[in-house]
Formats: C-alpha cells, sequence, structure tokens
C-alpha cells in the first residue's frame, strides 16, 4: 500500500489505533481522525506518515473539513475507515430519545456522513470505504437496543454503498467485530460476563484488537479489489452458533 492514503476514524485507541499502525506498516499515509484530541495527539506521537485531524464525524463540516485537510497533505484519498463510534447500554425502557440520538449520531449518522463527504476523492482513485459494525448489528442481544441498531444500519448502509458506488469501481464493506479484549472491556466486564463469552464464541476467547485490525486493513488493500458488499464477522464464530448450547460443548451426544 505504498503512497496510498487512508482515512481512519476513532484513530485514538482501540480498533483505529491497530488499524492506523498496521496500515503504516505497509506504507500506507494515514490521517487519524478522532475528537479527543488529547488522546489522538498522544496516539499520534512518534509515528511518521500520519496526519492528525480533531474532528467530530457526526458534524457534517467536521466530515467535510477532514477530506479537505487530508487532500491538502496528501493529495489523494484511497480508503475510509469508518471505525468511530460510542457505546451506550441499557434497558429499552431505560434508553432516553436523547441517549438514542447520541448513539445514532456518531454510530450511523458518523458513517453516512464521512463516508457522502470523501466519495468524489474515492471516485478518482477507485478506492474503498470499510465500515466497522459488530455483531450486535447481526444477532441481537441484552441492553443494546441503540447501540445494536446502529450497527444493524451500519451494514445496511454498507450495502447501499457497494450497489451505488460500485460502477465508479468505488468498493464497501463492513466488518463486524465480536468480542475484542480492549482495555475497556476488561474493566467493565465481570468475571461471569467474559466466562458466558469465552462459553458462546467457539474459538472459547476474545478476539484482539489486532486481529480485527487485519481484516480491515485486507479489505483496504488490493488483494480485496473483487470484494464488495459483504460483512466480515471477524468474532471467533460467534455469529455462526445461534444457540450454541454452550454445556454441551466437548460432549459426545447419544441419539
Amino acid at each position: 500500500m505504498d503512497g496510498k492514503c487512508v482515512i481512519v476514524t476513532g484513530a485514538a485507541r482501540g480498533i483505529g489505533l491497530a488499524t492506523t499502525k498496521q496500515l503504516l506498516a505497509k506504507g500506507a499515509r494515514v490521517a487519524m481522525v478522532d475528537r479527543d484530541s488529547a488522546e489522538l495527539a498522544k496516539a499520534a506521537d512518534g509515528l511518521d506518515n500520519v496526519l492528525v485531524v480533531d474532528a467530530d464525524v457526526s458534524i457534517p463540516e467536521d466530515a467535510e473539513r477532514m477530506v479537505a485537510e487530508t487532500l491538502a497533505a496528501f493529495g489523494r484519498i484511497d480508503a475510509l475507515v469508518n471505525n468511530a463510534g460510542v457505546a451506550d447500554f441499557g434497558p429499552i425502557e431505560e434508553t432516553s430519545f436523547e441517549r438514542w440520538r447520541t448513539v445514532m449520531a456518531t454510530n450511523l449518522d458518523g458513517v453516512f456522513l464521512c463516508s457522502q463527504a470523501a466519495i468524489a476523492p474515492l471516485k478518482d482513485t477507485k478506492g474503498c470505504i470499510v465500515n466497522i459494525a459488530s455483531i450486535s448489528g447481526l444477532r441481537a442481544s441484552t441492553l443494546r437496543v441503540a447501540y445494536g441498531t446502529s450497527k444493524a444500519g451500519v451494514i445496511q448502509l454498507t450495502k447501499q454503498q457497494a450497489a451505488e458506488l460500485g460502477e465508479y469501481g468505488v468498493r464497501a464493506n463492513c466488518v463486524a467485530p465480536g468480542p475484542v479484549r480492549t482495555k475497556l472491556a476488561m474493566a467493565v466486564h465481570s468475571p461471569e460476563i467474559i466466562a458466558a463469552y469465552h462459553d458462546a464464541v467457539p474459538l472459547n476467547r476474545y478476539g484482539s484488537e489486532d486481529e480485527i485490525a487485519s481484516v480491515i486493513v485486507f479489505l483496504c488493500s488490493p488483494e480485496a479489489s473483487y470484494v464488495t458488499g459483504q460483512v466480515i464477522a471477524s468474532d471467533g464464530g460467534f455469529d455462526s452458533t445461534g444457540v450454541g448450547l454452550p454445556a454441551l460443548r466437548g460432549r459426545t451426544v447419544e441419539a
């Protein structure tokens, strides 16, 4: 990916930062975008071939400025990774409209706004869009009415982008991570929750930020030149198991 330019939103930490570092290792230049300016500056410190853009993806003017600053710095945009997202978990009856809108504004509106702002330069390079959804967008789960619905919207938006932009040579794909071993997850997941996830995931563990980033980078690369409109669940098999019956794993069941 030498000389290519990729925009990564939510780049200050987690999957976004891991993706940035993998892209840099492959020779790409990266516009690192985040609204947490202090954390973004810290993440970018010591990295070469990066542009730091302090922007909120849910604000139309910020999305347009993100693209303009990237073009001014690097002259082209080959890929957009819509990774920025927020999580707000709670029961349906306790999810106020304000909380609902906060989640939708970043997780769904942000993907729409950033993609729309980048379409023209992506047409010029026959580039690609990689949207980050979640396994929660593929299968329902407790306490995720806003988060899961927003991610399901991202999945459908990805397919719409692929259908409409393919004639210009622009690809659009979606990565749906399962449970990922981030600092935040490990801080808030109790031993019981961790054990439950391990039981429900066929690989019997959380994924890592680098494992998710590897899938994202592949979809940005020329190796994925004929892949578009796809949703790749990087989830250790979580989506494949349905109910799963973890209590029966490892046992021989006689008819």
